[in-house]
């Protein structure tokens, strides 16, 4: 765990910001608890999980004690990740929710009738036939698709094999 933030500031990492106080202080060599006493941007360990997580907080210092927070990493089995943040991961729950939603509207869709005098009814036999006929239509489908894609695979890996 001590070496993390040394293996985070690596070159190879597009996260990683020159700029800020941890270089300062490496230049210098002084200890990292003298980061407390600067302000503007630095790393600092967050959480360390066994010996293959890693988390690495971004964040603004503005004082010693108040920090704001940019960004998180994660560093699992050795390759830094940027961890999504609160607003990116609500949008794609949102996004999938509202998919299926509209989803199973389409499929409710076909089903419903309407007659003025009895108001709305659900056809399930008729639309149960129908979706009988469109699975086996896929499975065909399906079929053809997945001898296709074996080919397409095997002709990859020995392509990958061939190389090395």
């Amino acid at each position: 765990p001590s070496n993390v933030l040394e293996y985070f500031s690596q070159r190879s990492n597009p996260f990683y910001d020159r700029t800020c106080n941890n270089e300062v202080v490496r230049m210098q060599r002084r200890d990292l608890s003298s980061l407390k006493t600067m302000t503007g941007l630095e790393y600092e360990l967050l959480h360390v999980q066994g010996n293959f997580l890693y988390i690495v907080r971004k964040q603004f210092r503005r004082s010693p004690t108040e920090v704001t927070p940019q960004a998180n990493y994660y560093i699992l089995n050795g390759i830094v990740y940027q961890a999504p943040d609160l607003h990116a991961i609500i949008n794609s729950r949102a996004f999938s929710a509202l998919y299926h939603i509209t989803k199973a509207f389409d499929e409710v869709l076909p089903r419903s009738r309407y007659h003025p005098t009895s108001g709305y009814l659900w056809d399930f036999e008729h639309a149960q036939l129908e979706d009988y006929k469109k699975k086996e239509a896929t499975v065909e489908r399906s079929s053809r698709e997945s001898h296709m894609q074996h080919q397409c695979i095997g002709m990859i890996l020995a392509d990958v094999a061939n190389r090395f």
